[in-house]
């Protein structure tokens, strides 16, 4: 299954009182990198988050970003200090009588007194955060790898139909190579015509040159390569496992073959081939950098 390395995927699920959201976005790069956006109180598993998607995700830049809501039962106990309590209100009415004022003192108004209320988180069983928590993040995972794996399918349909251009371009090389000593012969038989009048031709000597000429331009090795190079490729295609890697460097490989072809050869029809293989292979290239 061909991968991309851009997506995004999400997931969500109320369990054990909690509302847990993970949603995962990735971007393009050479290697796995991790960040993570989490509550500070989950710090402790995000080295956990990090190696559950690595075990999915091999290539690409990828943010997780996770939030935690309580929808049954308050995580913090609120206490009250009922001794300072009773303090300030004895020290206002003590006030209000040697004032002669209203005692007009109320529980929100002692409430808003220094330590008279009291916040005390409720524990917290990590363990069994952590086990909703990564089972949140495999469902985002599934979603996040089906988002992949569409972008991927595209990408092979274009890259294979790039290939078979690509394939029917080293047909027409081959026939175009096929003919050019012949050609080459014909040209240097009334070139020497032209230069020599009525003098006779060393034909032992025109057969020497157009066999060098052949030698000198002979494509075959590099348009047998590129066969195997495009039939290797048509393979790598078919593994069930990242293949970018492997599949930039054959298209180098490609590159490299087509562009001695277009060094060999001086004829016009296979410079003008050539060019068009070149910009396939570019095309080719462009896509499998969104590869994993």
């Amino acid at each position: 299954m061909i991968l991309s390395m851009t997506g995004f995927g999400r997931g969500t699920a109320v369990l054990n009182g909690r509302e847990i959201t993970v949603e995962l976005r990735s971007v393009n790069s050479r290697y796995f990198e991790y960040s993570s956006r989490i509550p500070r109180s989950c710090s402790y598993m995000d080295s956990r988050l990090k190696k559950q998607l690595n075990e999915r995700v091999t290539r690409g830049k990828v943010e997780l970003s996770m939030t935690i809501q309580n929808v049954e039962a308050a995580d913090a106990e609120v206490t009250v200090n009922m001794e300072l309590a009773r303090s300030y209100q004895k020290a206002l009415r003590n006030l209000s009588e040697k004032l002669c004022i209203k005692n007009d003192v109320t529980v929100s108004t002692l409430t808003r007194f220094p330590d008279v209320l009291a916040t005390r988180h409720a524990d917290v069983d990590e363990e069994q955060l952590w086990a909703d928590v990564s089972a949140v993040t495999a469902q985002a995972l599934d979603n996040f790898i089906a988002m992949r794996a569409a972008e991927g399918a595209k990408m092979k349909a274009d890259v294979e139909s790039r290939l078979c251009f690509l394939e029917e371009r080293v047909g027409r090389v081959e026939t175009l190579s096929a003919g050019r000593v012949e050609a080459y012969t014909a040209r240097l038989y009334e070139k020497l015509k032209t230069l020599l009048e009525d003098r006779s031709i060393d034909d032992a000597r025109v057969l020497t040159e157009a066999a060098i000429f052949g030698d000198k331009t002979a494509v075959d090795e590099e348009t047998v390569r590129l066969r195997s190079h495009i039939a290797q490729y048509r393979s790598i295609l078919e593994l069930d496992e990242p293949v970018g890697r492997k599949l930039d460097f054959l298209t180098q490989e490609l590159n490299r073959e087509t562009n001695t072809i277009g060094s060999k050869c001086q004829d016009l029809d296979i410079t003008r081939t050539v060019v068009d293989m070149k910009a396939e292979i570019e095309k080719i290239r462009e896509q499998i950098q969104n590869l994993e």
